[in-house]
């Protein structure tokens, strides 16, 4: 297993949140992640040698969100998450000193307090469900077809099952 590191800051003030905690949450979330084969095989970490995985996470809140939203996609309103997927997303990857740096996610705390409610879930779960997310767009994933949707949304969910198995 590879070294994974995440750094967690949050910005949003009406949310006390642990980032330790939920840096450790994070960087389990991905090793899960990578443990599935459909995963590790196809990511853009793919065939690349490397030792260590880097990341990180701001929980921020909705109006920042649709600032970020605005200038960097054209999309005028709030987003629930926001990711910048500078591994994958470059032509021009690089690795240094064997460290991959995978990209940036921006979660609105906010909203995942809100999409928490309507879907009749808890915070933590909503919360590790983004990140989740977040994670697999940091490693290539998308989801502009049903297809891809329902491969993300599947291991989203079997990565938070595997997550609660190793706290038993």
């Amino acid at each position: 297993m590879k070294k994974v590191d995440c750094l967690i800051e949050n910005v949003n003030e009406n949310y006390g949140i642990d980032v330790q905690q939920w840096s450790q949450t994070a960087e389990k979330l991905f090793n899960n992640l990578m443990l599935h084969e459909e995963i590790s095989s196809t990511c853009c970490l793919a065939g690349e040698e490397f030792k260590e995985v880097f990341f990180d996470i701001t929980f921020t809140n909705s109006a920042d969100t649709h600032e970020l939203n605005k200038t960097y996609r054209g999309k005028d309103y709030p987003a629930d998450i926001i990711t910048f997927a500078i591994f994958a997303d470059s032509e021009d990857r690089f690795i240094l000193d064997k460290r991959v740096v995978l990209g940036d996610i921006v979660i609105a705390l906010d909203k995942v307090e809100e999409m928490a409610g309507e879907e009749g879930k808890t915070f933590d779960y909503e919360l590790q469900f983004l990140i989740a997310h977040g994670i697999l767009h940091l490693l290539g994933f998308d989801h502009q077809t049903e297809e891809e949707y329902n491969f993300v949304v599947k291991h989203q969910n079997d990565a938070i099952k595997e997550l609660c198995n190793d706290k038993v």
